[in-house]
């Protein structure tokens, strides 16, 4: 079964990103994909709803987690506009997804390949692929433009 690609799946992402705009929040956005469909689509709502844990990666992947009735998310994808952290990265892991795929780098907060990559650990017991800069210009530009507009 085919199913999304990659490229379809980050424009998702990327629309989920712009809808944080609408509430002040940093522009990130996410989407979980199981066998081939969207189950999971969610944005950054820290300033929305005044959590710290309120990450697009986060809600994504509780929400998947619901979708499927079960916290084990094999065969799932992440993806995300922004390289996870460590909180997402880590509820990736958590979650036993098989790829984690991103667009733009962050090399001050990257967990998935810019300063650690969770993902390829072996002293953990579960590892998962990471497939990074999908659509990259478009997620830096979109974080780029919301920084400038913030100084």
């Amino acid at each position: 079964m085919a199913g999304i690609s990659d490229d379809e799946a980050m424009a998702i992402a990327l629309d989920e990103a712009r809808a944080a705009l609408e509430h002040g929040d940093m522009p990130v956005g996410a989407v979980v994909v199981h066998e081939g469909k969207v189950i999971a689509q969610r944005h950054n709502e820290r300033e929305l709803a005044g959590d710290p844990t309120a990450l697009a990666g986060v809600l994504a992947l509780r929400d998947a987690a619901k979708a499927l009735g079960r916290w084990q998310l094999s065969g799932a994808t992440l993806y995300a506009t922004l390289e996870p952290g460590p909180m997402c990265a880590g509820a990736a892991f958590q979650s036993r997804v098989d790829r984690v795929v991103f667009g733009a780098v962050d090399p001050l907060a990257g967990a998935c390949a810019s300063l650690y990559n969770i993902g390829a650990d072996a002293r953990l017991d579960h590892e998962f692929d990471v497939e990074w800069r999908v659509r990259e210009d478009e997620c830096t530009a979109l974080l780029t433009s919301y920084f400038d507009a913030s100084e």
